[in-house]
Protein backbone atom coordinates (compact mmCIF):
# COMPACT_ATOMS: atom_id res chain seq x y z
CA UNK A 1 0.00 0.00 0.00
CA UNK A 2 0.94 3.31 -0.62
CA UNK A 3 1.90 6.07 2.47
CA UNK A 4 -1.05 7.88 1.62
CA UNK A 5 -4.20 9.12 3.37
CA UNK A 6 -7.73 7.07 2.83
CA UNK A 7 -10.50 9.37 3.38
CA UNK A 8 -13.72 7.62 3.19
CA UNK A 9 -16.93 9.44 1.95
CA UNK A 10 -20.47 9.35 1.70
CA UNK A 11 -23.87 10.25 2.60
CA UNK A 12 -24.59 9.46 6.63
CA UNK A 13 -25.26 5.74 7.31
CA UNK A 14 -23.14 4.97 4.37
CA UNK A 15 -21.05 3.25 7.20
CA UNK A 16 -17.87 5.04 6.58
CA UNK A 17 -16.75 4.51 10.43
CA UNK A 18 -17.71 0.71 10.56
CA UNK A 19 -15.40 -0.06 7.06
CA UNK A 20 -13.09 2.34 8.09
CA UNK A 21 -12.26 0.47 11.73
CA UNK A 22 -12.61 -2.57 9.44
CA UNK A 23 -10.11 -1.24 6.07
CA UNK A 24 -7.79 0.39 8.97
CA UNK A 25 -7.53 -3.12 10.69
CA UNK A 26 -7.02 -4.83 7.28
CA UNK A 27 -4.11 -2.79 5.90
CA UNK A 28 -2.62 -2.45 9.24
CA UNK A 29 -2.41 1.46 9.71
CA UNK A 30 -4.26 3.94 12.33
CA UNK A 31 -7.78 4.89 11.69
CA UNK A 32 -9.33 8.15 12.58
CA UNK A 33 -13.22 9.11 12.69
CA UNK A 34 -13.40 12.93 11.54
CA UNK A 35 -16.80 13.68 13.92
CA UNK A 36 -15.22 12.30 16.97
CA UNK A 37 -11.97 14.87 16.45
CA UNK A 38 -14.18 17.36 15.94
CA UNK A 39 -16.35 16.78 19.22
CA UNK A 40 -12.90 16.18 21.30
CA UNK A 41 -11.96 19.61 19.51
CA UNK A 42 -15.59 21.35 20.47
CA UNK A 43 -15.91 19.53 23.70
CA UNK A 44 -19.16 18.62 22.53
CA UNK A 45 -21.33 16.64 20.57
CA UNK A 46 -22.02 17.30 16.27
CA UNK A 47 -25.60 17.11 17.84
CA UNK A 48 -24.94 19.70 20.06
CA UNK A 49 -22.66 22.27 17.74
CA UNK A 50 -26.15 22.20 15.40
CA UNK A 51 -27.86 22.85 18.13
CA UNK A 52 -25.72 25.71 19.90
CA UNK A 53 -23.88 26.94 17.38
CA UNK A 54 -25.51 26.33 13.72
CA UNK A 55 -24.32 24.43 10.57
CA UNK A 56 -22.21 27.46 9.76
CA UNK A 57 -20.14 26.91 12.63
CA UNK A 58 -19.89 23.17 12.52
CA UNK A 59 -19.06 23.51 9.05
CA UNK A 60 -16.29 25.75 9.86
CA UNK A 61 -14.50 23.40 12.46
CA UNK A 62 -14.80 20.38 10.45
CA UNK A 63 -13.31 22.33 7.79
CA UNK A 64 -10.42 23.32 10.42
CA UNK A 65 -10.19 19.94 12.21
CA UNK A 66 -10.06 18.20 8.67
CA UNK A 67 -6.53 19.91 7.82
CA UNK A 68 -5.02 20.21 11.36
CA UNK A 69 -5.41 16.45 11.19
CA UNK A 70 -1.29 16.50 10.50
CA UNK A 71 -2.03 12.46 9.95
CA UNK A 72 1.37 11.34 7.45
CA UNK A 73 -0.01 8.20 6.33
CA UNK A 74 -1.46 5.51 5.67
CA UNK A 75 -4.11 5.94 7.70
CA UNK A 76 -8.28 5.50 7.05
CA UNK A 77 -10.12 8.54 7.75
CA UNK A 78 -13.98 8.47 7.86
CA UNK A 79 -15.47 11.98 6.76
CA UNK A 80 -18.99 13.63 8.13
CA UNK A 81 -21.50 13.20 5.18
CA UNK A 82 -21.17 16.73 4.40
CA UNK A 83 -17.20 17.28 4.67
CA UNK A 84 -16.65 16.96 1.36
CA UNK A 85 -19.16 19.46 0.08
CA UNK A 86 -18.23 22.32 1.78
CA UNK A 87 -15.14 25.15 1.12
CA UNK A 88 -12.41 23.29 -0.46
CA UNK A 89 -12.54 20.13 1.59
CA UNK A 90 -12.60 17.29 -1.20
CA UNK A 91 -9.90 19.56 -2.71
CA UNK A 92 -7.72 19.04 0.24
CA UNK A 93 -8.88 15.58 0.47
CA UNK A 94 -7.82 14.56 -3.17
CA UNK A 95 -4.65 16.22 -2.94
CA UNK A 96 -3.52 14.67 0.46
CA UNK A 97 -5.07 10.96 -0.22
CA UNK A 98 -7.06 8.91 -1.92
CA UNK A 99 -11.00 9.64 -1.73
CA UNK A 100 -13.24 6.51 -1.49
CA UNK A 101 -17.43 7.15 -1.94
CA UNK A 102 -19.44 4.58 -0.33
CA UNK A 103 -22.36 4.80 -2.48
CA UNK A 104 -26.16 4.24 -1.42
CA UNK A 105 -29.36 4.44 -2.81
CA UNK A 106 -31.62 6.76 -1.03
CA UNK A 107 -33.81 4.00 -0.12
CA UNK A 108 -30.74 1.98 1.48
CA UNK A 109 -29.93 5.07 3.39
CA UNK A 110 -32.82 5.49 4.46
CA UNK A 111 -33.80 2.03 6.28
CA UNK A 112 -30.05 2.43 7.94
CA UNK A 113 -30.93 5.83 9.22
CA UNK A 114 -34.58 5.38 10.24
CA UNK A 115 -33.60 4.38 14.06
CA UNK A 116 -30.90 6.73 14.43
CA UNK A 117 -32.69 10.38 13.73
CA UNK A 118 -32.41 11.67 17.22
CA UNK A 119 -28.32 11.77 16.78
CA UNK A 120 -28.38 12.93 13.00
CA UNK A 121 -29.33 16.53 13.26
CA UNK A 122 -30.05 17.07 9.76
CA UNK A 123 -32.50 14.62 10.09
CA UNK A 124 -33.84 14.68 13.40
CA UNK A 125 -36.86 16.88 12.39
CA UNK A 126 -37.79 14.35 9.26
CA UNK A 127 -40.83 12.19 9.91
CA UNK A 128 -40.39 8.41 9.09
CA UNK A 129 -42.33 8.80 5.65
CA UNK A 130 -40.18 11.91 4.22
CA UNK A 131 -37.40 10.57 5.47
CA UNK A 132 -36.27 8.78 1.79
CA UNK A 133 -37.32 11.83 -0.67
CA UNK A 134 -35.47 13.75 2.41
CA UNK A 135 -32.55 11.86 1.39
CA UNK A 136 -32.95 11.82 -2.02
CA UNK A 137 -33.19 15.64 -2.30
CA UNK A 138 -30.32 15.61 -0.01
CA UNK A 139 -28.12 12.85 -1.80
CA UNK A 140 -28.73 14.72 -5.50
CA UNK A 141 -27.03 18.05 -4.23
CA UNK A 142 -24.03 16.30 -2.79
CA UNK A 143 -23.57 13.72 -5.67
CA UNK A 144 -21.35 16.24 -7.39
CA UNK A 145 -18.77 15.76 -5.04
CA UNK A 146 -18.59 12.62 -3.97
CA UNK A 147 -18.59 11.46 -7.56
CA UNK A 148 -15.31 12.99 -7.94
CA UNK A 149 -13.64 10.44 -5.53
CA UNK A 150 -10.49 8.51 -6.56
CA UNK A 151 -12.85 4.93 -6.32
CA UNK A 152 -16.49 4.73 -6.40
CA UNK A 153 -17.71 1.38 -4.39
CA UNK A 154 -21.08 0.19 -3.64
CA UNK A 155 -21.69 0.61 0.21
CA UNK A 156 -24.71 -2.05 0.88
CA UNK A 157 -22.17 -4.89 1.00
CA UNK A 158 -19.14 -3.47 0.81
CA UNK A 159 -16.29 -6.27 0.53
CA UNK A 160 -13.07 -4.93 2.56
CA UNK A 161 -10.97 -7.29 0.86
CA UNK A 162 -12.10 -6.31 -2.71
CA UNK A 163 -11.98 -2.82 -1.66
CA UNK A 164 -8.64 -3.51 -0.37
CA UNK A 165 -7.77 -4.58 -3.70
CA UNK A 166 -8.74 -1.91 -5.25
CA UNK A 167 -6.52 0.25 -3.45
CA UNK A 168 -3.67 -1.73 -4.08
CA UNK A 169 -4.19 -1.90 -7.58
CA UNK A 170 -4.79 2.21 -7.81
CA UNK A 171 -1.55 2.69 -6.19
CA UNK A 172 0.79 0.27 -8.08
CA UNK A 173 -0.67 2.31 -11.17
CA UNK A 174 1.17 5.76 -9.72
Amino acid sequence: MAAEIIYLIGFMGSGKSTAGRELAAALGCPFTDLDKKIEAYAGKSIAEIFTQDGEDVFRKTESDVLKSLRIKGPAVVSTGGGTPCHGDNMEFMSATGLTIYLKMTARQLAARLVNSKNTRPLIKDVSDSDLTGFIRKKLAGREKWYKRADIIVDGKDLNICHLRTLIEIRSEKK
